[in-house]
Formats: C-alpha cells, structure tokens, sequence
C-alpha cells in the first residue's frame, strides 16, 4: 500500500517480516479449522443415536415411556409456582386420556421454522401445507479428505408437490485462509453455498407465478393463449440450486441463516418448538434495553452534573464582578 511504501526502508522490511509470521499463523488456522472439523463430525456420529430417536418421537414411530417423559430443569430449585396439588395432576391426566391422540407431534418443524424470527417472513401461508409434510432436518458433515462443508438435509413424505425425498443445501467452509482474510467466525466462516433441483410436479411449483394470456395475431387475427412464468416469494427459494459467493447483502444474510440452522436452530429445534428459546431471545432484548436505558441514565446525570458546575460557575464570577 501507500502508506506502507511511505515508511523508511528499515521499518518497511520489519512489516514484510510481520506478513511473513502471519502466513504462517494463517497456515495454522487452517490446520486448526480442519482438525476442529474432524471433532465436529466424531461428535456428530454420538448424537446421531439420540438424533433418530427424535425423529421416531416425532413422527410416533416411537412411543416415549413414562420415564422418559419425566423433565427436571437443573435449576436444582423449586419456586413456589412449581409447587403443584397431586389430586389436580391426577384430574389434568385423566382429561388428557379423553382427549384425541395424534400421532407424535403434529407440524413439530413447521413450528420450529416459523419460530425463528429470520425465517418467518420467508414462510408464506402456500408454504406451510408442503411444511407440513416434513418428517426431518438434518446437519450432514463433509468427510475426511472432502471439502470442509456440511449440508442441510429437509426430509419430506411422499407428497403432491414434488417428487424429491429429501432438499438439501449445501454450505462450503473456508479450509485455507489467506494472511489478510479478515473473515469474522472462527471455524465456520463459509465461502459459498449450493443449493438443489426440486422437482416440481406440474402446477405445483408454489416458487412460480403463471400468467394466462391472450394474443392476437397481427395479419390473421386468430387468438392464442399463452403462459407465461414469474418468480414467487417462497420458503423453497432457500433450495436455489445455483451457488452463492461471499458477498452482497442477501448472501450473507444467507450464510448467517444457513450457520445459525446448522448450529443452534436443528440440535435444540425442541426449544425452538416449544417456545423457551423466543422466551431466551426475547430476555436478552429486555437486558439490551434495560443497559441501554441504564447508560442514558448515567450519561443524562453526568450532563446534569456538568450544567450544574457551569452555573455554580458563573455565579461565582457574577459575585466576583
């Protein structure tokens, strides 16, 4: 750079030397991304287990025992709300008994995706019956000696829509970083991402718009009607088979959604489910403003201290005068 070309010689060959300790710190990193790769998928193969058993709980193919059923939060204590009367949970079970049992927990992912506040506003109401239909999502590591990647895969049941069994999409990481990357995630920084062909069955496509129209031909004045395709807002745009690369706006809104599916929204989509992780979120918003509002209200003294000394001020001069 200029700046650099502008220093003495001296101090010049001191940053090369510099850029040269960072070559060989960039050459680490890159070792480091690839062996915390290799933790990843050796962890992922021992949640696999309790992984299918989510998945069989879900579509009740497996029917959790009355143990399994029991939740202790670590809490270790006990307010007085969680104080509960025997005979009311006796009532409460009985009432349960009557009610109607679907088979394991209906739109479960469904209900997970749309708690996400990212994903909410790519989900629209034609969306959801197809949604609906989802039996798993699943996070898919890269292999040893493969691209450092891993993939989204949304499980569908055989359905009117398309033909697919399972969506996948596919993030690519950055394995070999260069010295003056400045990329902002330690370990997940993603370089591109891949998307799949859905295979639509006719008039299904909820990513299309077709228009009807009529034509009239000029000299013979017969009458065609043709139609004519327009893209739709959808959640299955997320699947565009063509790649993304780090940059623009929309791609990286993309990466960070693609990261945050990976790493928080899939391994713990039951508190996305049930709501706790919205109630988690929403309490770090209340703490974010409650620190806002706190330092306005130490900035606001301090100004109200200082005009408070600039009077005494010049009151004192006033009695000098």
């Amino acid at each position: 750079t200029d700046f650099v070309e502008s220093l003495p010689v001296k101090v010049k060959y001191r940053v090369l030397a510099l850029k040269k300790l960072q070559t060989r710190v960039a050459n680490l990193e890159s070792k480091f991304l690839r062996e915390f790769h290799g933790i990843e998928r050796k962890f992922a193969e021992m949640y696999q287990p309790l992984l299918e058993k989510r998945r069989q709980i879900i579509n009740g193919i497996y029917e959790p025992t009355e143990e399994e059923c029991e939740y202790k939060s670590d809490s270790g204590g006990y307010n007085d709300d969680e104080i509960y009367d025997e005979e009311e949970i006796q009532a409460t079970t009985e009432e349960n008994k009557e009610e109607e049992d679907p088979k394991g927990i209906p739109d479960f992912w469904l209900t997970v995706l749309k708690n996400v506040d990212t994903l909410t506003p790519l989900i629209k109401k034609y969306d959801e019956p197809i949604l609906k239909l989802l039996t798993d999502v699943k996070v898919n590591l890269s292999g040893p000696g493969e691209l450092l990647s891993f993939t989204l895969e949304f499980y569908f049941k055989p359905n009117e829509y398309f033909k697919n069994e399972v969506l996948t999409k596919t993030y690519v990481l950055k394995s070999r970083l260069a010295y003056y990357d400045p990329h902002p995630y330690r370990g997940t920084a993603i370089e591109y991402c891949t998307g799949c062909e859905i295979d639509w069955n006719e008039g299904k496509n909820v990513t299309l718009k077709t228009i009807k129209k009529k034509q009239k031909h000029q000299i013979w004045g017969t009458i065609r009607t043709v139609t004519e395709d327009f893209p739709k807002d959808s959640f299955f745009n997320f699947f565009t088979p063509h790649g993304s690369s780090s940059n623009g706006r929309y791609v990286n809104d993309d990466f960070l959604l693609g990261h945050n599916l990976r790493t928080y929204i899939i391994p713990r989509s039951v508190l996305f489910f049930s709501g706790d992780a919205l109630e988690s979120q929403q309490e770090g918003v209340v703490r974010e403003v409650n620190d806002a509002i706190y330092d306005k209200i130490i900035y606001d003294n301090w100004m109200a201290a200082i005009e408070e000394v600039k009077a005494c001020c010049k009151n004192l001069e006033a009695l000098v005068e």
